[in-house]
């Protein structure tokens, strides 16, 4: 499933939104159960609220395949609010053919949603199809509905224009049949707090608590400057901010209490980076405080931020969920056995619909040219492309002439090494791409970053 996590959720049970599709309703019959048809509508502005309505219906619908419960009544405007302004192209499945006390034809037994916001390539920030919401009830698993709707829309994305299809994914196993590769990653941590602990670099800037009426706006203006600045960074949906700031809670959009906001201003007075964080309770041991959320636009408000957090007082540990795999943090701690880590985890999973259009917006490290075949069984990024780089800059071309290829890749291979985040020789490890050597050392140069990519967004 594709899924939303953490802060990401708007309601229901994932992650996405959608810009640019005006509000439609389109009826689709599935070839292969011809009970089963598509409905396709983006919330509009007159959208039915009650709970009787066609939108909470599918939020309740999407709920279901994530094991939530129904949706209070009084909170869907606020998601119906958080959908529009989203953008969200909803998808719902429906049977007309379920027993007589079964769920009515009007509540989904699939559901489907998508979005678009902008990615980080480096030189450039382009729009990409998101993908998330998708749900099918166990009642109807293996009649081919996510494939129904996956390839259908994949097709209708690239006819839109968009290069890239992104999701984040509640399962690994789902998505590369259909051509996506994980492209970025996570760690989640836990940072020893205690005596022991020490930022060794010279403080800048100060790092305060900020009032909840400031904090959503402060929100929005801390994670702008990190989108611009950071590669492979997704755009976010209305409700982060609301949660980042515990104006919304993590399941209802109702105020959370227990939810703080530090935010580091840098020697400006500029705010740079904040983070915000719930106490895990005086039973848990030892003390733990879970960051929620953390942003910092620059080096060193991440490091006040964390100067911050070790300065909690009846604090013993802090956990993130969120940290980059070459989190400079460790380097910056007086004893860096202060800073464990739990595990690792998959965060953008990318797929190529437009491959000249990808490829062309991104930079790159340095110059050198390479031929690539691309392998796609669903025929969107299927051919051979020139990719030369010239500086950074790159122009790609389709190769239609017989050229042979320096490099013959899965599309699933593609989007993995798109942004950088697996290198090309542990893909020629895995499988996934063929090359001589000498070919597969330019594309790690080619591809490679100073840093890993980053993305702290779900949907």
């Amino acid at each position: 499933m594709a899924r939303r996590r953490t802060l990401g959720a708007d309601g229901g049970a994932d992650e996405g939104p959608g810009r640019g599709r005006r509000a439609r309703v389109v009826l689709v019959s599935h070839d292969t159960t011809p009970a089963l048809e598509t409905r396709i509508f983006t919330p509009d502005p007159d959208e039915d609220a009650s709970t009787t309505g066609r939108f909470a219906t599918w939020l309740n619908a999407e709920g279901i395949g994530f094991h939530d419960g129904t949706f209070d009544p009084e909170d869907i405007p606020r998601f119906l609010e958080a959908y529009q302004a989203d953008g969200r192209v909803l998808w719902g499945v429906h049977d007309d053919a379920q027993p007589a006390e079964a769920l009515g034809a009007d509540h989904p037994v699939g559901t489907y949603g998508t979005m678009v916001h902008p990615l980080n390539v480096g030189s450039a920030q382009i729009e990409v199809h998101q993908i998330t919401a998708v749900t099918v009830r166990a009642s109807h698993r293996r009649r081919g509905i996510l494939r129904s709707m996956m390839t259908r829309d994949l097709h209708e994305a690239k006819d839109r224009g968009l290069p890239v299809a992104i999701l984040t994914a509640s399962e690994a196993t789902i998505y590369g049949r259909f051509g996506f590769g994980a492209a970025t990653f996570t760690q989640s941590i836990e940072v020893d707090v205690r005596e022991r602990f020490e930022v060794t670099a010279p403080a800048t800037g100060t790092t305060t608590l900020v009032a909840r009426e400031h904090a959503v706006r402060l929100a929005g203006q801390v994670f702008a400057g990190f989108q611009a600045s950071t590669f492979g960074s997704v755009g976010r949906q209305y409700a982060y901010a609301r949660r980042a700031s515990g104006d919304w809670g993590r399941e209802r959009p109702v105020e959370d209490r227990a939810v703080r906001m530090a935010v580091h201003y840098d020697a400006e007075g500029t705010p740079a980076g904040y983070v915000t964080y719930r106490f895990a309770g005086w039973e848990t041991s030892p003390r733990t405080m879970k960051v929620l959320d953390l942003v910092a636009g620059t080096p060193s408000a991440y490091l006040e931020l964390w100067r911050y957090l070790g300065s909690l007082d009846l604090i013993q540990v802090v956990t993130w969920d969120e940290a980059r795999r070459d989190d400079p943090l460790p380097w910056a701690l007086r004893d860096r056995r202060c800073y464990a880590v739990k595990g690792t985890d998959d965060v953008l999973w990318v797929r190529m619909l437009d491959v000249p259009a990808a490829l062309g917006a991104r930079s790159y490290r340095g110059s050198g040219s390479i031929v690539l075949d691309v392998q796609d069984d669903l025929g969107l990024a299927q051919g051979t492309f020139a990719l030369a780089v010239t500086d950074g800059v790159a122009q790609v071309h389709i190769v239609d002439d017989g050229t042979a290829a320096d490099v013959t890749l899965t599309v699933n291979a593609l989007g993995s090494l798109y942004l950088g985040g697996v290198q090309a020789s542990t893909l020629a490890a895995a499988g996934g791409l063929t090359a001589g050597a000498a070919e597969v050392e330019r594309l790690d140069v080619l591809f490679g970053l100073a840093q890993e990519p980053y993305c702290i967004t779900h949907f």
